[in-house]
């Protein structure tokens, strides 16, 4: 997990501003040693603002009109979703802040100690929506790149707040790639997928995978007319591939590195 640090930036400045009585400024000092804290601030939108809630709730809600008109629709197969987990189901905010507030990114073993705990909490509206969607005999599937390893925690996490079908037949969790086509079409040999539910845009087709901003950018124009009806898009300004496609994917950058990366994309006047 790749975290966000704009928001710290102008916070530090604003900080030096205060100390020395002239006015913020929106870059910070070349001496200052960046941290992750803007990951921090992202979080914690995601856990107190109405607006994070309300975003959350409209996808669902939209999601169950969807869904019925889908289920008023003739099909050769049986019907199923298909699902994202982190950031779509559960929400991870309280490592984004463990790691930020200690000056840490993502990394996969302080990731595996979290997710054991089986501590996350729903994103607004998803446990009733998946809950409804079973009720109507659609099947739902999790596509998450979770490892292996953090199978059992996963399920144990799910099946606390009730989601349906938290079963190892339809937990697909990361193996050789991260991209998630083939698992799609794995389900797709017996079901049709109606729709799919994630916050990041490789959760929805393969044409968004590793794509630089560019490319990325003009794929989701492209695919217009299935946001909100076949792709119901979650809000999470703390990480993902919109991130990793700034500095290329080059992921072992250091902090800094990544942080002059992305303060170089900024678009001033």
């Amino acid at each position: 997990m790749k975290m966000i640090r704009l928001l710290g930036v102008v916070l530090l400045a604003a900080l030096a501003a205060c100390k020395t009585g002239q006015p913020a400024v929106g870059h910070a000092p070349a001496n200052t040693a960046l941290v992750p804290q803007g990951a921090a601030w992202a979080a914690l939108w995601q856990q107190q603002s109405g607006e994070y809630k309300a975003l959350c709730l409209q996808a669902y809600q939209l999601a169950a009109l969807r869904l019925d008109q889908y289920l008023a629709q003739s099909h050769g197969k049986p019907l199923a979703v298909v699902t994202d987990i982190d950031e779509t189901v559960l929400d991870n905010s309280p490592y984004t802040v463990h790691q930020a507030l200690n000056k840490k990114g993502y990394d996969e073993k302080s990731w595996a100690e979290w997710t054991a705990k089986a501590a996350a909490d729903t994103v607004p509206g998803a446990p009733a929506f998946f809950k409804y969607a079973a009720s109507r005999g659609v099947q739902v599937f999790y596509i998450t790149n979770r490892l292996e390893s953090e199978r059992a925690a996963t399920l144990l996490n799910l099946q606390r707040f009730g989601f349906p079908y938290t079963d190892d037949q339809h937990l697909l969790l990361k193996t050789t790639t991260s991209g998630k086509e083939p698992r799609r079409q794995q389900v797709l040999q017996q079901y049709d997928i109606v729709m799919l539910f994630g916050d990041n845009l490789s959760d929805f087709s393969a044409i968004f995978d590793k794509q630089p901003t560019t490319a990325r950018n003009a794929a989701a124009l492209h695919a217009a007319a299935d946001f909100g009806s076949r792709f119901i898009v979650l809000p999470n300004p703390m990480y993902g591939d919109w991130e990793g496609a700034l500095y290329d994917f080059q992921y072992k950058l250091s902090e800094r590195q990544k942080d002059s990366v992305m303060l170089s994309k900024l678009r001033n006047y």
